[in-house]
């Protein structure tokens, strides 16, 4: 289905025992989507300070988060976490299987010939790194801490975009941003947004973007990173599937969604759970795991630690008072499209994981925008999100031999949102199929 591992040249070196496993899933609220009932909140859940804005000239768009992204910020990916260095705010954090600094100060970071580098103490413990800021290349970590010997943690640096593998066949690629630019020009009502990358190599692994940045509320495409932060912990051995969560009545709430129809009090696993929160888009899915995963706090740390500064999740499904209150999920193109190639390139979750995601996805039941505007029988894994004020639809083209992420946001009405999604889908559908061999943007 698609080619083989990147993540297979990632190498973890342990210099003596492994590190234990050790971040607990506490309890917490969590975010909303799509129109209906929603849920009582609770006054003593906060998001992390530095995310997130007030909304913006734009009907449905926040174009300003209130932590400035930076012009460079990379991650280096290893087994089990990521490590995520930016250069401008001179701050780091290690965010792994054993443990989570949050983001750390480090004044005397060394930025030189595309490197950062320089160490950091964090509870006793020393993180000395050199990260390129460049990506695709190697990055180097060593752990350490007074009761334990030093462990060694080498492997990819991510960033967004991450460069192309070969810029020649990139170059193809570029026509396709003019034809997307005429899209979006189009939907007059509609502030739209588009990203895309080749993930097969055929376009040398080259994304290209119109109007990349956009951050409209994310209504339900926010529901994929509350998967990967399940998934991520399921990779560290910290909860397994197959384990179950009582769901009550005081969960219930309307949208999307199929668990809405069944008897509550019961017990449903993270299995069931998991794959309804995409397959269905299912809203008490996504405010339990919420709560199960730990509050807004860890789904957050797991986009910090990918550096996807457009992003957050602030309130829960449905959640309607939060929402008057300015408390708002939003993402963009970009760092939707950064989510699902690192999921893709093992750079997040294990093989397993990932395929179990992309699984999910493809399973979707809610079918009106990307499928619908291509050929039948085209294969898909996607994940729509719809508001009022909002319409997407972003996943995985599966084209054997073309794999592509793509990521479609609109704001302003969802009627013609819809239709923009549909025409921006059909539009990278019908440049993969019928490429121009060679072409290259004036």
């Amino acid at each position: 289905m698609r080619k083989s591992d990147k993540s297979s040249g990632v190498r973890l070196k342990l210099l003596t025992a492994a590190i234990a496993l050790a971040v607990v899933a506490t309890t917490g609220p969590a975010t909303a989507d799509d129109p209906g009932r929603g849920p009582g909140t609770d006054p003593a859940q906060q998001t992390e300070p530095g995310y997130g804005g007030e909304p913006g000239d734009e009907p449905g768009v926040d174009p300003t988060p209130e932590r400035p992204p930076t012009s460079e910020v990379s991650w280096l990916s290893f087994p089990g976490g990521a490590f995520a260095v930016d250069p401008l705010g001179r701050t780091v954090r290690y965010r792994a299987c054993d443990g989570d600094t949050g983001r750390v100060a480090d004044p005397t970071m060394r930025v030189a010939a595309g490197v950062a580098s320089g160490a950091v103490t964090v509870d006793g413990r020393r993180f000395h790194y050199r990260v390129p800021l460049v990506g695709r290349t190697e990055g180097a970590l060593i752990v350490s801490g007074p009761q334990a010997q030093p462990v060694e943690l080498t492997g990819v640096v991510v960033t967004s975009p991450q460069p192309p593998t070969d810029p020649v066949a990139g170059a193809r690629l570029f026509p396709l941003s003019g034809q997307l630019a005429r899209v979006v020009a189009d939907a007059s009502l509609n502030p739209a947004g588009a990203t895309v990358r080749d993930l097969s190599g055929r376009y040398g692994d080259q994304q290209i973007a119109v109007n990349g940045s956009l951050r409209p509320k994310a209504a339900s495409v926010i529901k994929l990173w509350i998967l990967v932060e399940l998934l991520r912990r399921v990779d560290c051995g910290q909860v397994s599937l197959d384990e179950g969560v009582l769901v009550t009545p005081a969960d219930v709430v309307g949208g999307t969604g199929q668990l809405q129809y069944e008897t509550f009090p019961q017990v449903v696993t993270l299995h069931r759970l998991a794959q309804y929160l995409i397959k269905y888009s299912d809203n008490i899915a996504a405010n339990v795991l919420i709560t199960y995963l730990g509050g807004f706090a860890p789904v957050n740390a797991l986009i910090d630690s990918m550096n996807q500064r457009s992003t957050i999740l602030a309130r829960r499904m449905l959640d309607s008072a939060a929402a008057q209150r300015g408390e708002e999920n939003y993402t963009s193109p970009d760092d939707v499209v950064s989510l699902l190639g690192a999921v893709w390139d093992g750079e997040i979750l294990t093989p397993a994981s990932r395929d179990l995601m992309i699984g999910f996805m493809r399973e979707q039941t809610l079918n009106t925008k990307i499928p619908a505007a291509l050929p039948p029988g085209v294969p898909v894994a996607h994940k729509t999100g719809d508001l009022p004020d909002a319409s997407h639809d972003v996943g995985y083209y599966l084209i054997p031999g073309t794999e592509t992420a793509v990521a479609f946001l609109t704001a302003g009405p969802m009627a013609t949102g819809d239709e923009t999604v549909r025409r921006m889908a059909r539009t990278v559908y019908d440049f993969l199929v019928t490429p121009t061999e060679g072409a290259v943007e004036e």
